[in-house]
């Protein structure tokens, strides 16, 4: 049997666990978090392992409170992203508080990843399909030839990811006959409408359509992936300009980049699953609904 491991990105919980922390925040009937949802779907999927990726000074209280229960259910391993965590020849700027972002979590996996591998972000919710879709690629042979690396990506309809409560930022997917992405397009201030969605701006609202496929950084990767992001990463911070403190090394931003080099063919997989996360506070109801409906048709049980 061909293993599979799970990443979770979970660095940006806060230093002190409690209220208004978002990845904590009991969203199902009987206490859940959005974690709990996620592994277990990961885990009927067929995943065996899961790695969190979060700061070191959480990681006692992120055992106690999470990683306790989920060890009872899976493998788990804990990578440590942090700001001093750099390679050779660089040091923190003074004065950097902000996370290098998503491709320096996924760098912190190294050693701690031999397979192929899915990400994703800790507070959002993506349905037992898209878990499904993943873990069936990885599992198929999708082999690094000719330095060409073979990554997919759980793509979403962007009419079920949009929120009630204000416009969202979409990475809307361009792609080609065989559902490979050719680019994307980053999206500002979609709303809902009553008739479907639009861009919102101060001139107006363009139409957008709501069967557009969108990327929620949900990704399949091979084990070799990670080893790209050494030369990546010290690409990326010998060339933030002296004084920028906020420049983050993204995934998507990276995957990109390969695309548009040749270095890389990503595979959309498409799912009708409804996305959930908590963008606005206001967000917190119609999720804890969501989940309500979920459970009441018997999608979920109790899982805590």
């Amino acid at each position: 049997m061909k293993h599979t491991t799970l990443a979770v990105m979970a660095a940006g919980i806060g230093s002190r666990f409690g209220k208004g922390i978002k990845q904590l925040e009991p969203l199902g009937p009987n206490g859940e978090i959005i974690m709990d949802y996620s592994i277990n779907d990961a885990i009927e999927a067929g995943f065996d392992k899961v790695v969190f990726i979060i700061r070191k000074d959480l990681e006692k209280d992120f055992r106690e409170i999470i990683g306790s229960r989920m060890e009872k259910k899976i493998t788990c391993s804990y990578a440590f992203q942090e700001l001093d965590d750099l390679p050779g020849g660089f040091k923190k700027p003074e004065g950097r508080t902000k996370p290098w972002g998503t491709g320096q979590a996924i760098l912190a996996c190294k050693g701690l990843i031999q397979e192929p591998f899915a990400v994703i972000n800790a507070d959002d919710y993506y349905g037992k399909k898209a878990f499904r879709l993943l873990h069936d690629y990885l599992i198929a042979d999708h082999p690094t030839e000719n330095g060409i690396h073979q990554i997919c990506m759980a793509g979403f309809r962007l009419g079920n990811t949009l929120s009630e409560n204000g416009g969202v930022t979409r990475g809307v997917c361009v792609l080609d006959s065989e559902k490979n992405l050719i680019g994307v397009n980053e999206t500002q201030n979609i709303i809902r409408t009553s008739d479907g969605a639009a861009v919102h701006t101060e001139q107006g609202d363009t139409p957008i359509d709501v069967n557009a496929m969108v990327s929620m950084n949900m990704w399949g990767l091979q084990s070799d992936f990670i080893d790209l992001l050494d030369d990546a990463f010290k690409d990326f911070l010998a060339a933030i300009p002296e004084g920028d403190l906020k420049k983050e090394f993204l995934l998507p931003t990276y995957i990109d980049q390969l695309l548009h080099e040749g270095r890389a063919v990503v595979k959309v997989l498409d799912t009708d699953e409804t996305w959930f996360g908590v963008t606005y506070q206001e967000d917190k109801d119609s999720v804890k609904r969501a989940f309500a409906d979920l459970c009441s048709r018997g999608v979920y049980g109790r899982l805590v």
